[in-house]
């Protein structure tokens, strides 16, 4: 039987499969409203069969989005729209997440296609936050260091998030902790000098990321599904490390988190990386042995059978999948190879086949 279109109960969501839609960045918003391309988007994903649908990073406040077109749930007035597609998701039989996010000092940024240069103030821009007044690299603003209490505001707003995500239906959230976001800068010893209760030693530098999982579960209660992306390792001897990410997973554990998505990287800049398929799935495997619970595997994962092997082999409990389900938006349905699990209006287009052929093994 196929791991990887078994059926995962995790507190009181049932997810159909072990296939799920990593949260990808589209640069698409304006004042961080959804529109018709993320109901596209991601409506298309549940569609496709996906087990569960991820949000890009929205926001929490207007000053912690990566770039002026990312998406929030900073407000209210967020709430309608991204409720039409939460909607729709679940009308394909998908459970329908939010990854809430701060960007931290890598916000303020143009898109990719754009050339990912900083926007400043006078051009549209804004001053980004951090622990600690420390560029990202040359090229990236300063940020403001935040005080205490702007940090306590910020956990505010996280939590407000969250408030907003389950009102606008979302069955799962997901706390952006990784990649060089605010959260992870706070964990890092690169990035975070502070001198306070917020800096100094692994515990002090955790408590910003652990603050915000622990009254996020106070907020959305016990039934809903709590995840949280860490990057596991910033690939930097004196750096945050596997070793971090183990006893970090563990404190976020004993708050309520449910599971690690397991992705690293993203706070030093001079990050030297030997990509190649699952090359962050023995990141995945050490979470989940070690502090055990529940992790996500991804990163360069584009076959069923390597995502089954991946999860037989105990090395995740979950698969992650980005770029190839922007290629493909029907993986998880080809993957299955089951022709009636296809949506009905597209059932014809396998008349007078026995089975479902690709153009290369999926």
């Amino acid at each position: 039987m196929s791991k990887l279109f078994e059926p995962i109960k995790i507190r009181e969501e049932i997810i159909r499969n072990r296939s799920w839609v990593s949260p990808m960045c589209q640069y698409s918003s304006e004042d961080g409203f959804s529109n018709n391309w993320h109901m596209v988007h991601l409506g298309s994903r549940a569609v496709g069969g996906a087990g569960l649908v991820m949000t890009e990073a929205a926001a929490v406040e207007p000053e912690g989005r990566i770039s002026p077109w990312d998406l929030g749930i900073w407000k209210d007035e967020h709430i309608p729209g991204l409720k039409e597609i939460t909607d729709f998701i679940i009308s394909q039989g998908s459970t329908p997440a939010i990854q809430i996010a701060h960007a931290g000092r890598k916000a303020s940024t143009k898109r990719p296609w754009q050339g990912r240069g900083k926007i400043l103030t006078e051009d549209g821009g804004w001053v980004p936050k951090g622990p600690s007044a420390i560029a990202f690299d040359e090229e990236s603003q300063v940020p403001e260091e935040i005080s205490v209490t702007e940090i306590q505001k910020i956990i505010d707003k996280f939590v407000s998030a969250a408030k907003r995500s389950v009102e606008a239906g979302f069955k799962c959230i997901e706390l952006h902790l990784a990649h060089g976001y605010l959260a992870h800068e706070f964990f890092s010893p690169l990035s975070n000098t502070r001198e306070d209760e917020f800096g100094g030693n692994f515990e002090n530098r955790t408590i910003f990321g652990v603050e915000i999982a622990k009254r996020i579960r106070e907020e959305i209660g016990e039934n809903i599904p709590l995840i949280a992306r860490i990057s596991v390792t910033e690939y930097h001897e004196n750096g945050w490390d596997t070793n971090s990410s183990i006893e970090f997973s563990k404190k976020l554990k004993s708050v309520g988190v449910d599971m690690i998505d397991c992705s690293s990287g993203g706070n030093y800049s001079e990050q030297k990386i030997e990509l190649g398929p699952g090359y962050q799935v023995p990141l995945s495997k050490s979470i989940r042995e070690n502090a055990k619970i529940l992790t996500g595997a991804v990163g360069l994962i584009t076959e069923n059978k390597q995502a089954e092997e991946i999860l037989a082999n105990g090395e995740a409990d979950i698969i992650f999948l980005g770029r190839e389900l922007l290629r493909n938006p029907y993986w998880s349905l080809y993957s299955e190879g089951q022709i009636e699990k296809w949506p009905v209006q597209y059932q014809r287009s396998f008349e007078g086949s026995k089975k479902i052929n690709y153009i290369r093994e999926i």
